[in-house]
Protein backbone atom coordinates (compact mmCIF):
# COMPACT_ATOMS: atom_id res chain seq x y z
CA UNK A 1 0.00 0.00 0.00
CA UNK A 2 1.65 3.23 -1.12
CA UNK A 3 2.09 5.46 1.87
CA UNK A 4 0.99 9.43 1.90
CA UNK A 5 2.28 12.38 3.47
CA UNK A 6 0.63 15.72 3.71
CA UNK A 7 3.29 18.08 4.56
CA UNK A 8 2.93 21.74 5.71
CA UNK A 9 0.54 21.38 8.35
CA UNK A 10 -0.63 24.09 10.55
CA UNK A 11 -4.23 23.75 11.22
CA UNK A 12 -5.68 21.32 13.75
CA UNK A 13 -8.38 20.73 11.80
CA UNK A 14 -6.97 20.08 8.40
CA UNK A 15 -4.54 17.39 10.79
CA UNK A 16 -7.70 15.65 11.66
CA UNK A 17 -9.12 15.51 8.51
CA UNK A 18 -5.35 14.02 7.12
CA UNK A 19 -5.38 11.40 9.96
CA UNK A 20 -9.34 10.58 9.24
CA UNK A 21 -8.42 10.19 5.77
CA UNK A 22 -5.96 7.94 5.96
CA UNK A 23 -2.61 9.60 5.82
CA UNK A 24 0.66 8.43 7.13
CA UNK A 25 2.90 11.22 7.86
CA UNK A 26 2.08 14.66 8.74
CA UNK A 27 5.10 16.96 8.17
CA UNK A 28 5.76 20.05 9.75
CA UNK A 29 7.63 22.74 8.19
CA UNK A 30 10.66 24.34 10.33
CA UNK A 31 12.47 25.91 7.51
CA UNK A 32 11.67 29.09 5.90
CA UNK A 33 8.59 28.84 4.58
CA UNK A 34 5.13 30.42 4.20
CA UNK A 35 4.11 26.83 6.06
CA UNK A 36 6.80 27.46 8.90
CA UNK A 37 5.81 26.45 12.52
CA UNK A 38 7.43 26.67 15.92
CA UNK A 39 8.21 24.34 17.93
CA UNK A 40 5.78 25.19 20.67
CA UNK A 41 3.25 25.28 17.71
CA UNK A 42 3.93 21.73 16.15
CA UNK A 43 4.45 20.43 19.48
CA UNK A 44 0.24 21.78 20.54
CA UNK A 45 -0.51 20.28 16.86
CA UNK A 46 1.22 16.64 17.23
CA UNK A 47 -0.43 16.03 21.10
CA UNK A 48 -3.65 15.44 18.45
CA UNK A 49 -1.73 13.07 15.85
CA UNK A 50 -2.53 9.11 16.88
CA UNK A 51 0.88 7.11 17.15
CA UNK A 52 0.21 4.94 14.01
CA UNK A 53 0.85 8.66 12.04
CA UNK A 54 4.87 9.06 12.03
CA UNK A 55 5.66 13.13 12.87
CA UNK A 56 8.02 14.66 10.48
CA UNK A 57 9.85 17.52 10.98
CA UNK A 58 11.30 19.61 7.88
CA UNK A 59 14.36 21.36 7.80
CA UNK A 60 17.20 23.03 5.66
CA UNK A 61 21.20 23.21 6.63
CA UNK A 62 19.98 23.70 10.26
CA UNK A 63 22.32 22.98 13.39
CA UNK A 64 22.07 19.57 14.30
CA UNK A 65 21.62 20.61 17.95
CA UNK A 66 18.63 23.10 16.98
CA UNK A 67 17.06 19.37 14.58
CA UNK A 68 17.39 17.51 18.25
CA UNK A 69 15.90 19.76 20.54
CA UNK A 70 12.86 19.99 18.03
CA UNK A 71 12.61 16.43 17.69
CA UNK A 72 12.37 15.86 21.17
CA UNK A 73 10.31 19.00 22.21
CA UNK A 74 7.53 18.05 19.25
CA UNK A 75 7.82 13.88 19.68
CA UNK A 76 9.40 13.59 15.69
CA UNK A 77 9.76 10.42 14.53
CA UNK A 78 11.49 11.13 11.47
CA UNK A 79 13.51 13.85 10.60
CA UNK A 80 12.94 15.34 6.31
CA UNK A 81 15.86 17.30 4.98
CA UNK A 82 15.96 19.40 2.62
CA UNK A 83 19.15 21.53 2.21
CA UNK A 84 22.77 20.86 1.03
CA UNK A 85 22.87 18.23 4.45
CA UNK A 86 26.29 15.64 3.92
CA UNK A 87 26.04 11.82 3.97
CA UNK A 88 27.89 12.42 7.65
CA UNK A 89 25.27 14.94 8.80
CA UNK A 90 22.94 12.22 8.33
CA UNK A 91 24.35 10.16 10.52
CA UNK A 92 24.83 12.54 13.32
CA UNK A 93 20.96 12.54 13.46
CA UNK A 94 19.69 10.35 16.08
CA UNK A 95 16.17 9.68 14.36
CA UNK A 96 15.35 8.18 11.06
CA UNK A 97 15.85 10.30 7.73
CA UNK A 98 14.12 11.38 5.05
CA UNK A 99 16.22 13.03 2.57
CA UNK A 100 14.95 15.07 -0.22
CA UNK A 101 16.66 15.18 -3.84
CA UNK A 102 16.08 18.15 -6.73
CA UNK A 103 15.69 16.13 -9.77
CA UNK A 104 16.90 17.95 -12.36
CA UNK A 105 18.46 15.05 -14.34
CA UNK A 106 19.52 11.57 -14.08
CA UNK A 107 22.74 12.23 -11.95
CA UNK A 108 20.70 14.00 -9.41
CA UNK A 109 19.72 10.15 -8.69
CA UNK A 110 22.78 8.81 -8.62
CA UNK A 111 23.53 10.46 -5.79
CA UNK A 112 21.27 8.60 -3.59
CA UNK A 113 23.73 6.42 -3.65
CA UNK A 114 25.78 8.33 -1.10
CA UNK A 115 23.11 8.38 1.49
CA UNK A 116 21.80 6.02 4.16
CA UNK A 117 18.16 6.81 4.71
CA UNK A 118 15.28 5.66 5.94
CA UNK A 119 13.58 6.75 2.79
CA UNK A 120 14.85 9.64 -0.23
CA UNK A 121 12.14 11.81 -1.49
CA UNK A 122 12.20 12.73 -5.30
CA UNK A 123 11.40 16.42 -5.20
CA UNK A 124 11.14 19.36 -8.55
CA UNK A 125 13.80 22.00 -8.58
CA UNK A 126 13.58 24.69 -5.91
CA UNK A 127 11.33 27.57 -6.41
CA UNK A 128 11.49 30.12 -3.49
CA UNK A 129 11.47 27.93 -0.97
CA UNK A 130 12.83 24.39 -0.55
CA UNK A 131 9.88 21.90 -1.79
CA UNK A 132 6.53 22.63 -2.38
CA UNK A 133 6.63 24.75 -5.32
CA UNK A 134 3.82 22.56 -6.65
CA UNK A 135 5.71 21.67 -9.91
CA UNK A 136 6.05 18.06 -11.08
CA UNK A 137 9.73 16.91 -12.54
CA UNK A 138 10.26 14.55 -15.57
CA UNK A 139 9.10 10.88 -14.16
CA UNK A 140 10.51 9.20 -16.91
CA UNK A 141 14.08 9.88 -15.25
CA UNK A 142 13.45 6.80 -12.23
CA UNK A 143 12.63 4.48 -14.72
CA UNK A 144 16.27 4.10 -15.83
CA UNK A 145 17.21 3.81 -11.96
CA UNK A 146 17.61 1.29 -10.10
CA UNK A 147 15.47 1.77 -6.93
CA UNK A 148 15.59 -1.54 -5.83
CA UNK A 149 17.11 -1.20 -2.00
CA UNK A 150 16.06 2.92 -1.87
CA UNK A 151 12.49 3.83 -0.05
CA UNK A 152 11.19 6.64 -2.61
CA UNK A 153 8.75 9.27 -1.16
CA UNK A 154 7.73 11.05 -4.44
CA UNK A 155 6.88 14.63 -4.48
CA UNK A 156 6.86 17.50 -6.58
CA UNK A 157 3.37 18.81 -8.39
CA UNK A 158 1.26 15.95 -7.06
CA UNK A 159 -2.30 16.50 -6.53
CA UNK A 160 -5.27 14.64 -6.91
CA UNK A 161 -5.60 14.38 -10.36
CA UNK A 162 -2.76 12.86 -11.41
CA UNK A 163 -0.88 11.03 -8.28
CA UNK A 164 -2.49 7.74 -9.48
CA UNK A 165 -0.73 8.01 -12.42
CA UNK A 166 2.45 8.70 -10.63
CA UNK A 167 2.07 5.69 -8.75
CA UNK A 168 1.71 3.62 -11.35
CA UNK A 169 4.84 5.18 -13.51
CA UNK A 170 7.34 5.58 -10.07
CA UNK A 171 6.25 2.99 -8.18
CA UNK A 172 7.02 4.56 -4.70
CA UNK A 173 7.09 3.19 -1.34
CA UNK A 174 4.89 6.68 -0.85
CA UNK A 175 4.27 10.05 -2.00
CA UNK A 176 4.38 13.32 -0.22
CA UNK A 177 2.05 16.66 -1.33
CA UNK A 178 1.65 20.32 0.31
CA UNK A 179 0.33 22.87 -2.41
CA UNK A 180 -1.56 20.41 -4.44
CA UNK A 181 -3.96 19.96 -1.18
CA UNK A 182 -4.57 23.58 -0.95
CA UNK A 183 -6.54 26.37 -2.10
CA UNK A 184 -5.24 30.10 -2.14
CA UNK A 185 -2.14 28.89 -0.11
CA UNK A 186 -4.22 27.50 2.69
CA UNK A 187 -4.95 23.61 3.15
CA UNK A 188 -8.31 22.42 1.69
CA UNK A 189 -10.05 19.57 3.70
CA UNK A 190 -11.94 18.48 0.65
CA UNK A 191 -8.87 18.03 -1.85
CA UNK A 192 -6.77 16.38 1.35
CA UNK A 193 -9.70 13.62 1.61
CA UNK A 194 -9.57 13.21 -2.57
CA UNK A 195 -5.90 13.13 -2.43
CA UNK A 196 -5.43 10.67 0.44
CA UNK A 197 -8.64 8.32 -1.38
CA UNK A 198 -6.55 8.72 -5.25
CA UNK A 199 -3.46 7.79 -3.88
CA UNK A 200 -4.48 4.39 -2.27
CA UNK A 201 -6.77 3.96 -4.93
CA UNK A 202 -3.82 4.10 -7.48
CA UNK A 203 -2.34 0.96 -6.05
CA UNK A 204 -5.38 -0.87 -7.30
CA UNK A 205 -4.01 -0.06 -10.67
CA UNK A 206 -0.52 -1.68 -10.00
CA UNK A 207 -1.31 -4.83 -8.02
CA UNK A 208 1.16 -3.74 -5.02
Amino acid sequence: MTQVKICGLRDPKAIRTAVAAGADFIGFVFAKSKRQVTKEEAAALAAAIPEQVKKVGVFVNEEIDTVHEIAEAVGLDYIQLHGDETPAYCQALKLPIIKAFEVHNQEDLERLADYDCGYYLLDSPADQYRGGSGKAFDWSLTTAYDFLDKRILLAGGLDAHNVAEAIQEVRPAGVDVSSGVETDGVKDFAKIKAFIQAAKKGDDNHGL
